[in-house]
Order: structure tokens, then C-alpha cells, then sequence
């Protein structure tokens, strides 16, 4: 077959030049990335020998090698691992087949250090070759196959695929640029490798120094990294740099992670795991379909990437590995769905996982639940057995404070609730602004009360499985009838005094009801506010705005329900409606007030133009007048 000669796809491209930019200071990573694919392609293979041992022909000693030629300015990483066909070399190698790269490449923001940081998040692997090379050469083989392919590419906006003569794995050449020939030196190499690879389980070989001072003999290998999985090791045995290196290594992230746990169960379960917390969010995070979890091993043979059964879904964030000896070697994804070890794995690494959350400092726990303290939100739906840990985990912003970057765990908040207070408030909002600004805190505020801010896109679904913490009901401040410390204002005790004031509110409620006719459940006074003239209010079982938007969004018709309307009487505007002799501008002045108190909750107006038509009459009378 004769080249071929194909375009990168437009993320590819972007990235290709981001790399050399962004990541420019720290160019060695490019090794470890290399390196790292090249023991993943080693794993694959031992894992697929053991069902087809012809794959490893007359090559089972598996290994990655460096090699390099200081006069022709090259470098070589070879692995004689799984390999790829043609096809899997131009998806892998031309494309970024991930999900979120709109979202990633709209973050940017051209500054190099936050851009840096961007790119680690996103997870780069091959890309970063083209930080120290010219030219990249990639010549492969997929194992059981006879065909080999060769892919070329200067990191501009072609590549070349073609036909070639290949060994069985992988072999990436680098033409090194003129100002990279620091990675054609054999103790920067060595000291490369020790650095950020020591901990790969499978052997990393270069060309030893010369014996003697024979020039024409042949220097003999040797292995440059430790070659011992290093979560077989004892923690005593590991330090800190190489945890985070596995981790990089494991994750293809390039930030440190926040927190590790390793550990090793004895007894009539035997299994060894090493989960890492990371730092920042990856960008298909709410993929939910993406590929997730721990890298699974059966006693220290490679099984499968991404084995989702040893964690729940809302710690998908969660990076790292399981050895388990109690499983057969053929293990299957459908297999692990039903086997009751694992999930005795994935209890106890749920629990550790939570513990060590429980453990950051204040600092780093701020950090985590910035990233990722939605997802923890799901726990609270999907893992009964460890609610608990979990709703003591969860922070939120309350009006005890006017910063917006507070965190209150409901710990806190039951140790300020006052002392005849009986519920947790709180108030779900599109956003911090809204939430402060509404109509809702009015009695709240003026009694010094503490109410729970949410304005997370799931807060309304999460709340509907929190009912309780600590024996403390959780309320919604917008549904139902309040019950407050020291009881809610009697009937009449404001607008106009005594039993005449109650009949005159009721006679305004009922003129507006009959105004918002099929619009409103009722009209009633309210105990809520104190500034404003009107609110709606949900009846407990009501949808509210946020699960409506996310019902449509979904495709399901939400019910259909019908608020309260509110009113103030002592508010200056509903004293001045209720004087109001001319019916027509009688019902402009509720339907305003209505549309406003639906503005307010966060809702869209089913007529907006009707709204400003009806706005644009009353202020023409009232400049008229």
C-alpha cells in the first residue's frame, strides 16, 4: 500500500501547538508519557496471552527500550507490547478521541502557566513529543498480525501513514531539535526514567557503559528502573515523589494528586490497593457513559483499564489500582458485576475513599469540593449504606455569611441554629445572587436566622433525598408553610389592625384570585415577607423551576402544578392596589406583580412581551398623571 498522507483533526492540531508553547519549561514529561504508553501497550499484551499464548511468538520477554544516537540527534522508545494496526494508529495518533474537547479548548485562555495546568487536565500522552522533536517517526505492529505500519509527522498540520516492515509493539523515533539534545545523553535519560518511571512494573532497558577498553564490544543492557510494581511494595518501603508519580503515570494527569491510601487486606480476602484523590476535574467528568474507575490486576497480571465495579458511580473521580488474588485470571466485566468479592472491594474502598476525604485539611478539602463536590452530591442518592459520611462531607453557603466562597458543613450549621429552632433551612436558586436576593429571606434575615444557599444545577434533585441530618428536619424556605423559632405573626398583625384589617386582606385576596384565575392555587397573606409585595410559594410535593429545566432538558413533560401567590400587606404597592377603583389597571397591577414574583423564583415568563406591553402602559398612565 502507498502512503498516505491525512490531515489532523482540528483539536489535534490546536494541541500540537499548544504543547510546544505552554508546556515548554518542563519538557522531559514527553519520556514519561512515552513510557507510560508503552507499559500500558505491555499490559495489554500479557493480559491478552492468556488466552492466546501464540501472541508472544518468539518474544516473551517483555520490556520497553531507550536507545540513542548523539551524531544523528535521535532518540528511540521501543516496547514490544499489544501494537497497533492501521486503523488504531490514525485514530490514536491523528485524532483525540475524548470526550469534552470543545469545553477544554474554550477554557483556554492564553496565559501559559493556567493554559499549562489546562493541558495536564486534559491529558496529552503522545502530543508531548513534539515539545523536543522535529520529526516523529512511529513504527508498530499489532500482535497476531503480519502487517506493519509506519506513521510520520513534523507537529504541523499532515502526517503520513504507509506500510512497513515492523516488529511485534511499538517503536517511536525522535529527530531531536537543536535545542533538545540533553535527551541524547544516556545519565539525563537514566535520570529521566528514575524520576518519574522507577515504579513501572515492567523492565525499562538501555545500553550499559563500555566494559574494558575493548571500542568494538557490545555494552550489555541494563535496566534502569526498579521494573517491581510499586504497589506490591510496603508503604514503609515508598516515598512520597513516587507515589505522585504513579499517579501521573496511572492518571496521565500532570498536577500531584491531593491525597493517596494504600493499602493491603490479608486474610479470607487477599487484594492491595492504591486510590489517589486528584486535584483538578477532568473535563467529561459528567460524561456519564465515559470510561472511569481503577485499573484492575489479578495477582499483578493486568486485567482490564477503567474497572468501574470497585467504585461507585459518584466517586468516578477517584484514580488508581486493585490487585486482587481471589479472582480468576480470565475475569470478566460481567463476571466483576456479580462476584460478592468484589463487592466487598468496593464497600471497603468506599469507605476509605470517604475517610480520606474526611482527613484533607481545610485547604485541600476547599480544593476538592470546588471540583468535584457535585459529584459527591450523587452519593447521597446512590450509596444508602454510607449516607451518612457523606452528608458530613457536604459543604454549603449560607446566609450566615455575605462571602460567596463559604463552606458550611450541616455540622456547623446545627451548632448555630438557635436555641427554639427545630428545622435546617435552605433555599435552592439558579445562582448565588438569585438566592440572595430573594424574596423568601426577607423573615429569615430580620429573625437572624441561618438559611443554606444552594445553586448547583442537581441541588433541587439532591435535597429531595436529604431529609434529615443529626435529627434536624432540612426545609425548604419556598414550599409550604413555615414554621419558625418563636412562631409565625398572627392573622392582622400587620397591614391594618384587628379583625377590619383580616377582612380587608382577605377581600384583596380574593379580588386577585379572581385575576389570577387558573394561574394560582391560592392568594394569601403572607409571613415570609417583610420588603417585598409578593412571592410564589411551591406546595411541598410541587416541582420546582431547577427539576423542571432538567425534566425538559431530558425530555419528560413535567407535571403540571399551580403556586401560591403571596402578598405583603404592609407593602406601600399592595396598599396602593388595594385602592385601586379601575379594574383594567387593577388586574395590569397584579398580573405585574405576578410576573415579577415569578422573575424572582428564577422562572422564565410564558409571555414576556405581554409583560412589557402591560409595564409600558403603567408607566405612560403614570407619567400621564
Amino acid at each position: 500500500m502507498t502512503a498516505e498522507t491525512l490531515g489532523f483533526q482540528t483539536e489535534a492540531k490546536q494541541l500540537l501547538h499548544l504543547m510546544v508553547h505552554s508546556l515548554y519549561s518542563n519538557r522531559e514529561i514527553f519520556l514519561r508519557e512515552l513510557i507510560s504508553n508503552a507499559s500500558d501497550a505491555i499490559d495489554k499484551l500479557r493480559f491478552a496471552a492468556l488466552s492466546d499464548g501464540e501472541l508472544l511468538g518468539d518474544d516473551p520477554e517483555l520490556r520497553i527500550r531507550i536507545d540513542f544516537d548523539a551524531d544523528a540527534k535521535t532518540l528511540t522508545v521501543a516496547d514490544n507490547g499489544i501494537g497497533m494496526t492501521r486503523g488504531e494508529v490514525v485514530e490514536n495518533l491523528g485524532t483525540i478521541a475524548r470526550s469534552g474537547t470543545a469545553e477544554f479548548f474554550g477554557s483556554l485562555t492564553g496565559d501559559q502557566q493556567q493554559d499549562a495546568q489546562l493541558i495536564g487536565q486534559f491529558g496529552v500522552g503522545f502530543y508531548s513529543v513534539f515539545m523536543v522533536a522535529d520529526e516523529v517517526t512511529v513504527l508498530t505492529r499489532k500482535a497476531g498480525t503480519e502487517e506493519g505500519t509506519r506513521w510520520s509527522s513534523r507537529g504541523e498540520d499532515e502526517f503520513t501513514v504507509e506500510e512497513a516492515e515492523a516488529e511485534r509493539g511499538t517503536r517511536v523515533v525522535l529527530q531531536l531539535k537543536g535545542d533538545a539534545q540533553e535527551f541524547a545523553e544516556a545519565f539525563r535519560l537514566r535520570s529521566i526514567v528514575r524520576k518519574y518511571s522507577d515504579h513501572i512494573a515492567v523492565p525499562v532497558v538501555m545500553a550499559g557503559e563500555k566494559a574494558g577498553e575493548d571500542d568494538d564490544a557490545e555494552p550489555e543492557d541494563e535496566t534502569v528502573n526498579a521494573a517491581t510494581a510499586l504497589w506490591t511494595r510496603s508503604r514503609s518501603e515508598v516515598g512520597d515523589d513516587e507515589y505522585r508519580e504513579f499517579y501521573k503515570h496511572v492518571s496521565h494527569d500532570f498536577e500531584d494528586p491531593l491525597a493517596w491510601s494504600h493499602n493491603r487486606v490479608e486474610g479470607k480476602l487477599e487484594y492491595t490497593s492504591l486510590v489517589f484523590l486528584p486535584r483538578r476535574a477532568p473535563f467529561d467528568l459528567w460524561n456519564r457513559e465515559s470510561p472511569r474507575g481503577l485499573k484492575l490486576y489479578v495477582q499483578r497480571v493486568f486485567i482490564m483499564d477503567d474497572a468501574e465495579q470497585f467504585l461507585p458511580l459518584y466517586l468516578r473521580f477517584v484514580r488508581g489500582v486493585v490487585d486482587c488474588s481471589d479472582l480468576p485470571l480470565n475475569v470478566s466485566r460481567e463476571i466483576l458485576q456479580e462476584d460478592a468479592s468484589v463487592r466487598t472491594i468496593r464497600n471497603a474502598l468506599s469507605k476509605r475513599v470517604l475517610d480520606m476525604l474526611s482527613k484533607l485539611s481545610s485547604d485541600d478539602y476547599a480544593t476538592f469540593w470546588d471540583e468535584f463536590g457535585q459529584v459527591l452530591k450523587e452519593g447521597v442518592a446512590e450509596d444508602f449504606t454510607n449516607r451518612e459520611a457523606v452528608m458530613k462531607l457536604l459543604r454549603f453557603t449560607s446566609t450566615a455569611s455575605e462571602e460567596d466562597v463559604q463552606r458550611v458543613a450541616l455540622e456547623d450549621y446545627v451548632g448555630r441554629m438557635q436555641e427554639d429552632q427545630n428545622s435546617i433551612y435552605y433555599l435552592v436558586a439558579d445562582g448565588l445572587a438569585a438566592a440572595r436576593n430573594s424574596p423568601h429571606l426577607e423573615v429569615f434575615r430580620q429573625r437572624n436566622i441561618e438559611v443554606l444557599l444552594l445553586s448547583d444545577r442537581i441541588d433541587e434533585w439532591f435535597m429531595s433525598f436529604v431529609q434529615e441530618y443529626d435529627g434536624k428536619p432540612l426545609a425548604d424556605v419556598t414550599r409550604g408553610d413555615l414554621d419558625l423559632p418563636g412562631g409565625v405573626p398572627e392573622e392582622g398583625a400587620e397591614g391594618e389592625e384587628g379583625e377590619e384589617g383580616k377582612k380587608s386582606d382577605d377581600a384583596l385576596c380574593k379580588r386577585i384570585a379572581g385575576v389570577l384565575d387558573g394561574r394560582v392555587e391560592s392568594v394569601r397573606r403572607s409571613v415570609r415577607l417583610t420588603d417585598s409585595p409578593a412571592c410564589l410559594v411551591l406546595a411541598e410535593g410541587d416541582v420546582g423551576a431547577q427539576m423542571r429545566r432538567i425534566m425538559e432538558a431530558t425530555g419528560q413533560a413535567p407535571p403540571e402544578t399551580k403556586p401560591h401567590f403571596e402578598i405583603n400587606p404592609g407593602h406601600p404597592l399592595v396598599s396602593k392596589l388595594d385602592d385601586e377603583s379601575d379594574e383594567d389597571r387593577f388586574a395590569d397591577l397584579v398580573k405585574v406583580l405576578f410576573d415579577q414574583a415569578s422573575l424572582a423564583e428564577g422562572q422564565s415568563l410564558n409571555d414576556p412581551g405581554d409583560y412589557v406591553r402591560r409595564v409600558n402602559r403603567l408607566l405612560l398612565d403614570l407619567a400621564g398623571r
